[in-house]
């Protein structure tokens, strides 16, 4: 067997985000148990079109003896995906990001009794509060406790303001849709630059969420100062873990 270009997918760095998946024209990658996966050699071009997309660097191109690239076998793979499932026209069938699988929750939440019908105060302290608006500088960052949320969070956890943004300074981010380099680079100023107190993170428990972690370990380490990390996980059913 002769020996090729191929994409390498390294486990330990990928999160499962799923963003490599769309940009491989030959269905060639999927997710399994929370990590991509290369299918089947003979679906690889080598070319590396996925690269690119993934927000940890874990694919990259190694030579090795590997099958030779089949398009007559991709075409065939990507029919039977299509047949499979007539009223998909997404691309890359196979693929299920777990944080954009559909959930339907309607039936719960109507069973719910509601025991209160009061209006709650909000507990948001400054604007903007999205990271990459946010500037490094800003007055109510000083001596600040600094709450990093994901976008979902707010939206997931009923106590959200009670239990997490009160007293903190907010700013929210999604790894998924923004480049996690200018997070870092971001929040690496604004811990630079000001007398953060604490930090607290709360993400959803999807993979792709976790790139905060990731990205709120590095800043806190380019920063130079040590500071404790204290994390929070919501289910998508809107509970702590």
């Amino acid at each position: 067997m002769p020996a090729r270009k191929i994409i390498k997918i390294d486990e330990t760095k990928c999160n499962g985000c799923g963003l490599c998946i769309p940009n491989c024209e030959e269905g060639a990658l999927k997710i399994v148990n929370g990590k991509a996966r290369l299918i089947s050699d003979k679906f690889c071009d080598g070319l590396g079109a996925c690269l690119g997309h993934c927000p940890q660097d874990a694919i990259t191109v190694e030579e090795r003896e590997a099958e030779d690239f089949n398009e007559e076998a991709v075409k065939k793979y990507l029919n039977e995906q299509k047949s499979a499932s007539p009223n998909n026209h997404v691309k890359n069938i196979p693929f299920t990001c777990p944080g954009s699988r559909v959930t339907d929750r309607r039936e719960n939440i109507s069973k719910k009794e509601k025991t209160q019908n009061m209006r709650l105060g909000s507990e948001l302290r400054q604007w903007p509060i999205q990271l990459k608006l946010v500037p490094a500088h800003a007055p109510y960052l000083k001596d600040a406790g600094l709450l990093i949320a994901a976008d979902c969070v707010p939206f997931t956890y009923a106590n959200f303001h009670s239990d997490f943004l009160r007293g903190k300074t907010l700013v929210m981010g999604c790894p998924k849709f923004d480049g996690a380099e200018h997070y870092i680079e971001k929040l690496t100023a604004i811990l630079t630059m000001n007398n953060i107190k604490s930090i607290t993170l709360v993400n959803m428990e999807v993979p792709c969420c976790f790139g905060l972690q990731q990205i709120a370990e590095e800043a806190i380490k380019n920063s130079g100062k040590v500071l404790p990390l204290r994390q929070t996980i919501i289910s998508v059913q809107g509970e702590k873990q």
